[in-house]
């Protein structure tokens, strides 16, 4: 059996790594888009809005409460969500300032790759 090996790679590498992970399909991002516009939003309203089923809404969403990116809570029958500002700019953060250093080389006389 093949073993996982994203352990074996820095923390700061695997938070980036599932952050990119959670904005990779564009569904997550229509969703982000939306309860970023609305401030919260019920699960309802997001498959009115979204060419998308209410389980495959509520894929993603449970996806992206997963990730931290977005919290919320079941009121009876429907569910609130809303996003986790906090986590969702840690995250950006970090990803800037990675992308930020990755950048840094970009300039490197030394590397003669591809031309």
């Amino acid at each position: 059996m093949a073993q996982n090996k994203k352990t074996e790679f820095p923390k700061t590498a695997q938070r980036i790594s599932s952050f990119t992970k959670l904005l990779s399909h564009p569904a997550r991002l229509a969703i982000l888009e939306v309860l970023a516009k609305r401030q919260s939003c019920i699960c309802g309203e997001i498959v009115e809005i979204l060419p998308l089923a209410q389980s495959t809404v509520s894929q993603h969403l449970k996806e992206l409460k997963e990730g931290g990116l977005v919290k919320g809570d079941v009121e009876g029958t429907s569910s609130c969500y809303c996003i986790h500002w906090e986590n969702f700019s840690k995250a950006f953060d970090e990803f800037s300032k990675y992308i930020e250093f990755i950048t840094t080389f970009k300039n490197n006389k030394d590397v003669n790759c591809c031309e």
